[in-house]
């Protein structure tokens, strides 16, 4: 429980939120105004659908309860979206190959975290599912958009971003959760209730 408790926060929002700007960034810095669009827009898409998910259930309820599903995981989304794209863009002077085994690793990175959500027992399988099918969704789009494309710049500069945004782990998950609660409630009028102090709501800051 306590290595999961600690692999999961490699997919917190505070850490994978500026991990994504910073693909963003650089692909802007090389000029690739088109990838840096695609990025942009699909890693957008993923995010908003997450949101969308949860503030839907926190304010209607719009669940599915036969197979507990409360809202896409946005750990497993975003670390399933971010990683294969991550070592693609640093693999882009590989062979093909190389880059596709690459993409793999980062999936296979993303359905880990997926797993860890699991573990630490904040989400449910169906949650978690869909969450890795989405951030799978948005980097291999990405992957195919860019797949005869060779972005030229000096990667060394990404990695030196990548190792410079991790301090952020060392920090508090980001209270997204207490946010899009306080918009659910907003939009659909109902009372939040009051905070508990149960085993689930300490656990919310995992999601």
């Amino acid at each position: 429980m306590i290595f999961w408790a600690a692999f999961t926060k490699l997919a917190d929002s505070n850490f994978t939120m500026p991990l994504a700007a910073l693909l963003a960034v650089w692909l802007a810095s090389a000029r690739a105004w088109k990838p840096f669009f695609q990025w942009s827009f699909l890693f957008g898409v993923g995010i908003v659908l997450v949101v969308a998910t949860k503030i839907a259930y926190i304010g209607w309820g719009a669940g599915i309860e036969a197979i507990d599903f409360t809202g896409i995981s946005g750990h497993a989304m975003r670390a399933t979206a971010i990683a294969p794209v991550l070592i693609l863009l640093l693999l882009q002077n590989q062979t093909r190959k190389a880059q596709q085994i690459g993409v793999l690793l980062g999936l296979g990175f993303g359905i880990a975290i997926g797993i860890s959500r699991l573990a630490i027992h904040v989400h449910s399988v169906s949650e978690v599912v869909s969450g890795c099918l989405l951030g799978a969704a948005v980097s291999l789009s990405f992957a195919w958009l860019i797949r005869d494309r060779v972005i030229t710049f000096d990667r060394k500069l990404l990695v030196i971003g990548v190792v410079a945004l991790l301090p952020i782990l060392s920090l508090k998950p980001a209270p997204t959760e207490s946010w899009m609660e306080s918009i659910a409630y907003y939009l659909s009028g109902k009372e939040r209730p009051a905070k508990t102090t149960s085993l689930e709501s300490v656990t919310t800051e995992y999601h």
